[in-house]
């Protein structure tokens, strides 16, 4: 299973946050740095109205939805990568994640510090990107170092390698996160050997008091986030307020959906960023829909008929013959597999289909 970093500078609401996106209460929320110093870990499920269209087709009572890994991982602090505050042990743990949701503290609030004396979102996020683009760098010299010798040898691999990394360093050196380096395949796949932290994938959760959520893009702070990230990041924003989000984790959906309701809100934020997280590793979701159960299946974008096979047996995949699929829309909008069938919906894809989001499948496949 994929896994999200959720990352941040101290006292930004990061573990009240994680409370939240799990509906618990694993992570201790207080007023003071390093209040999380042990990564927590959660599985999410992943919000999709679709099942429950689904569910009424098949006539079932079991909906089992997709799922990601959320990490909970201590506050970074200025000279984090030359090991300030808990430095490599949050670097370390983010190295072992696959994508970052970065918190930005976004309200002011006298009676909760923050570790930099004042509520300014851009520097908050700079302090961060710059810590990961220096132990990157470091890493980088050090890869450099190692690959030369191999490259003057004429090892081709060597020298791929160490051409990426000579136009790496510049970048970073100019303080330019990994993934803005623009790069062909097969260096992206080079890219992802390295490991390096700036590298990943990353969404800016701008964390809100309880009274901006509902005019959350109206609030300074978000804006400044927004043209900042999307200008210097090419990056997605989502707004949430991890204090209201963190309330609604002994609601029921219905008190909840008031609750929400009442603020002048119709969706939680948290729902939003599981979906925007679940977008930024690059997973897509197919069904399938009987009687025993509707379930959603998580692949990577690109998969064919066989791999996303795979993800229910390894044997679907080794014996695969055809895949019989109809899209979500046209069977959500048809009302039956019979009626999807009739209207010429349903068709038999071999093993070069590219299985797409909302696909709704059932595999033929030798035992």
């Amino acid at each position: 299973m994929l896994k999200a970093g959720i990352v941040g500078l101290p006292n930004v609401g990061k573990s009240t946050l994680f409370n939240a996106l799990t509906r618990s209460r694993k992570a201790e929320a207080a007023n003071y740095p390093f209040c999380t110093i042990d990564p927590n870990v959660g599985v999410v499920t992943v919000p999709d109205a679709r099942l429950y269209v689904l569910q009424k087709i098949a006539k079932t009572q079991v909906v089992i939805p997709a799922a990601i890994e959320f990490v909970d991982i201590a506050g970074l602090v200025k000279g984090a990568s030359q090991g300030e505050g808990l430095g490599n042990q949050f670097l370390a743990n983010i190295r072992e994640v696959d994508a970052i949701v970065h918190v930005v503290r976004c309200f002011e609030d006298p009676d909760i510090l923050h570790t930099m004396g004042s509520v300014y979102p851009v520097r908050d996020i700079d302090v961060i990107t710059t810590e990961l683009i220096l132990a990157d760098l470091d890493a980088v010299q050090k890869r450099i170092d190692k690959t030369q010798k191999k490259a003057k040898s004429g090892d081709k691999e060597a020298q791929a390698e160490l051409a990426l990394l000579e136009r790496l360093a510049p970048h970073l050196n100019a303080n330019q996160p990994a993934n803005l380096l623009t790069v062909n395949e097969e260096e992206a796949r080079l890219l992802k050997l390295f490991q390096l932290l700036s590298a990943k994938p990353v969404i800016y959760a701008c964390n809100v008091a309880e009274s901006d959520l509902a005019t959350a893009e109206q609030n300074a702070f978000v804006q400044e986030v927004a043209k900042f990230v999307q200008t210097h990041h090419d990056a997605a924003y989502v707004p949430i307020s991890a204090r209201i989000e963190s309330e609604l984790i002994d609601l029921s959906p219905e008190e909840a959906k008031a609750f929400l309701k009442d603020l002048g809100v119709d969706d939680s934020g948290v729902s939003s960023l599981i979906r925007a997280t679940y977008a930024l590793l690059g997973l897509l979701t197919y069904f399938t829909a009987g009687e025993k159960e509707v379930r959603a299946w998580t692949i990577k974008k690109g998969w064919k008929a066989p791999q996303a096979a795979g993800v229910i047996h390894t044997d679907f995949e080794k014996g695969f013959i055809k895949a019989e699929v109809v899209g979500y829309e046209d069977l959500s909008r048809l009302g039956s597999t019979a009626a999807a069938r009739e209207a010429g919906k349903y068709r038999l894809e071999g093993k070069e289909y590219v299985f797409e989001d909302g696909d709704v499948a059932l595999f033929r496949f030798n035992n």
